[in-house]
C-alpha cells in the first residue's frame, strides 16, 4: 500500500512501484494517498491513522512525507496491530503507534548498493518493503530510542489536513470527539475554519485560504454550497460562507 506526497505527475510513484514489481513480483499494489500533504508529516499522520484501519492485518505500507530525506531522521519499520509500516521516523508512523494495541519498531541497518541523497522511497523504502511483503524478517535492530515520536502532537487534531478531488475536507478529528472545536487554525497552507456543537451539526468555514496546490481546482474556488468535512472517514456537513 503506498502512502506518499509525490502528487499524481512525475515519475516518483512509478519508480518505486518498478522497484516492488522487481523485488516482489506478483504482489498487488494499492495506490492509498499520492498527494498526503506536501512535506508535511504531521497531517500526513492524521489521515494515514485514519485510512489504516481498512487494511488487513499482514498489509505493508510504504509511506513517504520525508522533507528530512538525506538527514539526521531515522528510517524505521514499524508493526502495529500486524500491518506493517515502512518509511520516515519523523513523526508520520505517531498516530499509529499511539492508536495500536501492539507496536514493535526497527531502525532499518540495510543499505542498498546506491542510496540517493533525496529519493530513499525509491532506493531504501521500496526495497524493504518488498522484503517484509516476500515474507522476511526486517532488516534492522530493534528501535530503542523515542527518535520517531512526536509526543507534543494531539490525540485528535483541530485541523483540516486533506481537501479531495471533489471538495470535501478531512480533519485530524475521529468520529467519538462530541464538538468541533471553535477555530479550526490556519497553518502552512491550510485553511482555517470556526464551528459550533456536536457530531453532525451544521457549522460555518471563515476565513478561508486555498491551498496552493488546490488554487485552480473549480470544486474549490467555486464552492459557495453545502460541502463535507470528513472526521477521519466519518462526515460532518459544513456550509460554506
Amino acid at each position: 500500500m503506498l502512502f506518499t506526497d509525490f502528487g499524481l505527475d512525475g515519475p516518483y510513484t512509478g519508480q518505486m512501484k518498478a522497484v516492488l514489481h522487481q523485488m516482489a513480483p506478483g504482489i498487488p499494489i494499492i495506490d492509498l494517498f499520492a498527494d498526503a500533504p506536501v512535506g508535511n508529516p504531521k497531517p500526513s499522520a492524521y489521515l494515514l491513522a485514519a485510512y489504516a484501519a481498512w487494511f488487513a492485518a499482514g498489509t505493508v505500507f510504504l509511506c513517504v512525507v520525508d522533507p528530512g530525506v538525506g538527514g539526521t531522521r531515522p528510517a524505521i519499520i514499524l508493526e502495529a496491530d500486524g500491518r506493517w509500516y515502512v518509511g520516515p521516523g519523523n513523526g508520520l508512523f505517531e498516530l499509529v503507534q499511539r492508536r495500536a494495541r501492539t507496536t514493535r519498531s526497527w531502525d532499518i541497518d540495510w543499505k542498498p548498493e546506491h542510496l540517493s541523497a533525496s529519493f530513499h522511497g525509491r532506493d531504501l523504502f521500496a526495497p524493504v518493503a518488498a522484503m517484509l511483503a516476500r515474507g522476511e524478517p526486517p532488516p534492522g535492530r530493534p528501535h530503542q530510542d523515542k527518535s520517531d515520536r512526536q509526543a507534543d502532537w494531539p490525540d485528535d487534531l483541530g485541523e483540516i489536513v486533506y481537501i479531495d478531488h471533489f471538495g470535501n475536507a478531512m480533519t485530524g478529528l475521529r468520529q467519538p470527539n462530541s464538538r468541533l472545536p471553535q477555530d479550526l487554525s490556519s497553518r502552512d497552507g491550510f485553511w482555517s475554519a470556526r464551528g459550533r456543537s456536536a457530531s453532525g451539526s451544521r457549522a460555518r468555514l471563515s476565513g478561508m485560504r486555498t491551498p496552493t496546490d488546490l488554487q485552480k481546482s473549480p470544486s474549490i474556488r467555486g464552492a459557495r454550497t453545502a460541502s463535507s468535512i470528513f472526521r477521519s472517514v466519518f462526515p460532518l456537513e459544513l456550509s460554506l460562507e
